[in-house]
């Protein structure tokens, strides 16, 4: 071996490792709370801060955003150290957030410049270090030179002192020239980092308490941190309501009426993950305008990946998208990738893998399969009374002859011999759901549906049909018989030759003119 030989890193892995590494701009929020987050928990422990917080600022106009914390900041003589190095995190791995110690460089790809400032407890300064993001890119976009990626980090870093309150702590990102307009939507970035960011639950979310009540119960402590954006709290995005249509025509088609509880642990008895999922009453797929759909993986109460990452898991993979749901990776062995959109293949991941599939192809797909035998059997026996409730108008209105009569008698009883066996179904699932656990999903969704519905198979109306049933030209007072018999041949022709619809107004007009 050429002992001579030196290794070099080229520049191109700066871009790699920034702009190349994700499909979403939208990660740079996700890595710098991440980051702010690791920071807290040792202001914490140090006692420096009781909560701590996190701000962030976007102004749109100005295109600049920032993130700051109030945790430890950095110390003078570490921040060259710490913020020009990369890939050479000292956090430790499984324990903290980040660790590999390139996230911080992701604002780089949009923006001109990415400025670190941060002040430490104790000391009267504060280091400002300015990533000229413009230059950055020119550098590497020149392909007629080959710098070393250390020879163009040092060309494109520049390091100020100033002065500050010695009580001051904190740490600040701030970029300035946003280049990426996905990254200044306001609107946008709060719903983004309200399924991402290790935020609380809405206290208006009516299940909140009972799925920290479970926490605390199962002695499991969820990571949480005070956000804000533009001075607004973010919290995360469940509701109770479950909507159709879109952000401009959103109507309430369901709601979630309770969740329920899951946990796995390793082959050593070592919890692996531990979630939640709700129950709605038609525990159907939820459309798009419901953006907390689905299953979400969380480490750290991070999401990992997105709304997608989990359907690969799923029996049918529609029944992802059935559940506002979350699954929180509490292995410290299940450890995020690089991109952050899963985890390192380790022995553990195999093993949460292969148990939370399994999870997924027995108790959801159970779950999902027997919600839509009940839903189907609750649509029958309504069908049922539907007809029933029209059958009674009828017979109180008039029909328009003896056919229409009879048409109505056979689908009475085609429909009630339907809704009887939907009936028979529907208790069958409810007795071996109680058999199992009287507080069982399918239980609650029958309890529900029983609540709002009427379930009971109306009396038999057709066998109490009167000999001479009333026809619509019998109320008609103006007419003789003769001329209601006539009325009512053309009643009948009406019917036979138009749509239902514009039958019955015509009829209805006509009526007017004679009664």
């Amino acid at each position: 071996m050429d002992n001579t030989f030196k290794t070099i890193i080229g520049k191109d892995v700066i871009e790699s490792l920034t702009i190349g590494m994700y499909d979403d701009s939208r990660f740079i929020y996700r890595e710098y709370i991440q980051n702010a987050a690791d920071q807290i928990d040792k202001a914490r422990q140090q006692g420096l801060v009781e909560e701590g917080e996190i701000h962030i600022i976007i102004d749109a106009d100005k295109k600049l955003i920032s993130i700051e914390d109030d945790a430890t900041g950095i110390e003078e003589k570490k921040v060259v150290e710490i913020l020009k190095n990369i890939a050479q995190s000292t956090k430790k791995r499984g324990i903290d957030k980040g660790f590999r110690g390139i996230g911080r460089l992701g604002g780089l790809g949009y923006c001109d410049k990415l400025i670190f400032e941060t002040s430490f407890k104790g000391e009267n300064v504060k280091s400002m270090m300015t990533w000229d993001a413009t230059k950055l890119k020119s550098i590497i976009n020149n392909r007629n030179q080959k710098e070393e990626a250390s020879e163009v980090i040092d060309a494109v870093t520049t390091l100020e002192i100033k002065k500050e309150d010695v009580e001051s702590h904190y740490f600040k990102v701030t970029l300035i020239g946003v280049t990426n307009k996905d990254l200044l939507d306001v609107k946008g970035i709060r719903t983004y980092l309200s399924m991402v960011a290790p935020v609380p639950f809405y206290k208006s979310f009516v299940y909140a308490k009972k799925i920290y009540d479970e926490l605390k119960k199962e002695e499991i402590t969820i990571d949480e941190y005070k956000t804000f954006i533009n001075t607004e709290q973010l919290f995360k995005g469940y509701n109770s309501y479950i909507y159709d249509g879109d952000q401009f025509s959103k109507k309430k088609v369901d709601e979630i009426i309770d969740v329920q509880f899951f946990k796995e642990t390793d082959n050593n008895g070592s919890l692996l993950y531990w979630g939640w999922y709700s129950i709605s009453e038609k525990n159907h797929s939820l459309k798009q305008i419901n953006y907390q759909r689905g299953f979400r993986l969380r480490k750290s109460n991070i999401q990992i990946g997105d709304e997608y990452s989990l359907v690969k898991f799923h029996k049918d993979k529609r029944f992802q998208f059935y559940f506002f749901a979350e699954v929180y990776a509490i292995h410290q062995d299940l450890i995020p990738n690089a991109r952050r959109d899963n985890f390192s293949e380790t022995e553990i991941y195999y093993e949460y893998e292969q148990k939370l599939k399994s999870f997924f192809h027995s108790t959801i797909s159970s779950l999902c399969n027997r919600a839509s035998d009940v839903n189907s059997a609750v649509r029958t026996i309504n069908s049922y009374n539907e007809v029933a409730e029209q059958f009674e108008k009828k017979r109180e209105e008039g029909f328009v002859d003896k056919e229409e009569q009879q048409t109505f008698l056979e689908t009475l009883k085609r429909k009630r011999e339907e809704a009887e066996k939907a009936e028979k179904k529907l208790e069958n699932i409810k007795t071996k759901s109680a058999e199992t656990d009287t507080l069982t999903p399918i239980t609650k969704i029958i309890e529900r549906a029983t609540s709002n519905h009427t379930l009971t198979v109306k009396n038999n109306i057709e066998t109490e049909v009167e000999e001479k049933p009333m026809f619509r030209t019998d109320k008609l007072s103006k007419l003789n018989k003769q001329e209601r018999k006539f009325l009512g041949n053309i009643f009948t022709t009406i019917r036979n030759v138009l749509p239902k619809e514009t039958a019955e107004l015509l009829i209805l007009k006509i009526e007017e003119e004679f009664k």
